[in-house]
């Protein structure tokens, strides 16, 4: 196994659609343990191979037990082809990417989906998830279709600095008046160069 370079947002292999894969050999699932690796490496939660620069429909997902609740089992999927059949709900929380580092913003996503695709061994698997698990799935399957979650920020959101959100939690008791302002930023071409960085 091997980390791999995780290309940044500006690299056009981002913004391509991904071919569908047809068939599952040795060099697929080398790709996909070596695209674990980089994920859990980095850190990351999810991973999809065009942020490895291969512009193949396959992700990688791990959530470590109790990731969102006490109780939450371990969560490690490798999907080929991945498609969403259903999504319900709407919730809106915070993504990063790590094709975008030291990013944030706020997302809208399905609370509740339905993901078919193919397991490592070229079978059929549907997957049910929710919360977060839900959006971690829709955050990497857009990422096969050549969107990034800063298309998807909701109307007049801050895309913010990680950094000002831990300077934020230190200043929790200080007065209004001190705190920074958040960065405001909706322009595409504005993010794409200051997150390439």
């Amino acid at each position: 196994m091997a980390i791999l370079e995780i290309v940044l947002e500006g690299d056009p292999r981002l913004r391509q659609k991904a071919t569908k894969i047809k068939t599952v050999d040795g060099a697929l699932r080398r790709l996909a343990a070596d695209m674990r690796e980089t994920m859990l490496a980095a850190p990351g939660v999810g991973l999809a191979a065009p942020q490895v620069g291969v512009t193949r429909r396959m992700i990688v997902v791990h959530l470590p037990a109790g990731y969102a609740e006490e109780g939450d089992p371990e969560i490690d999927w490798t999907l080929i082809n991945p498609e969403i059949v259903r999504a319900q709900g709407r919730e809106v929380d915070q993504e990063g990417c790590l094709s975008i580092p030291g990013w944030v913003g706020d997302v809208a996503r399905a609370d509740r989906i339905t993901v078919k695709g193919m397991d490592l061994d070229g079978k059929g698997v549907r997957i049910k998830a929710e919360g977060w698990a839900a959006r971690v799935l829709q955050h990497e399957i857009d990422h096969l279709d050549g969107i990034l979650y800063v298309d998807r920020l909701e109307p007049d959101t801050t895309l913010r600095r990680v950094s000002d959100l831990v300077d934020e939690d230190a200043l929790e008791d200080a007065d209004d008046e001190d705190r920074p302002e958040p960065m405001v930023d909706n322009s595409a071409a504005h993010r794409s160069d200051e997150t390439a960085a």
